[in-house]
């Protein structure tokens, strides 16, 4: 029993560690352009990804296809659609959710149509850890963006904030689905680049 506790707590040190890195700097420009704002257009971009040991997505994305196929006919072929898939339907709603709802104290919201938008602002995922839970063990997911805000109409960019380390999981241990520790990783980046802003504004 005690080793079973003992586990437990290390579990859970190791998780707060992972949590307590994320790391969100201003690496060019200021936020002052958003005051005033009501209205961000948000797009995304998943181009030159690194996911887990990987460099290259598409060697994952083989990789993880080879592995469920080889389990089960058809699985990994599955779970590429799914990987490709959540982006619109589970990844971006959450993070526009998360973003939206705290950045309401300064009126200023984010949307894929962006009617009334000055400026937007460009979400590019860097690197994907899927992280993992077999129960006994896990390891949260964690992404890291680099955010670019610019003037529509215009390659010039305004601002670029880098988040590093965010992450994503189910504080009470049912995210075993990959999907679900991901888009748990995209509000968790809504939420914290939300938060950034409106303290710079």
């Amino acid at each position: 029993m005690k080793k079973i506790i003992l586990f437990t707590l290390v579990q859970l040190i190791i998780a707060g560690m992972c949590l307590n890195a994320q790391k969100l700097v201003l690496k060019s420009g200021t936020m002052d352009f958003l005051k005033g704002q009501q209205t961000l257009l948000v797009k995304y971009d998943y181009s030159n990804i690194a996911v887990g040991k990987f460099d290259k997505e598409e060697d994952y994305v083989t990789n993880k296809v080879a592995d469920y196929n080889k389990d089960e006919a058809g699985k990994g072929d599955k779970w590429k659609t799914a990987w490709y898939g959540d982006r619109p339907v589970r990844f971006e709603p959450k993070f526009e959710e998360l973003f939206n709802n705290y950045a309401k104290e300064k009126n200023l919201a984010c949307g894929q149509t962006g009617t009334g938008a000055n400026y937007e602002m460009l979400v590019h995922t860097t690197f994907i850890e899927p992280g993992f839970n077999v129960g006994i063990t896990r390891k949260p997911a964690y992404i890291n963006v680099v955010v670019t805000f610019r003037e529509l109409g215009s390659d010039k960019d305004v601002a670029v904030v880098t988040v590093d380390n965010c992450p994503g999981r189910d504080a009470m241990g049912f995210d075993f689905d990959t999907g679900y520790r991901i888009e748990e990783a995209y509000a968790k980046l809504g939420k914290a680049l939300a938060g950034f802003i409106m303290k710079k504004i």
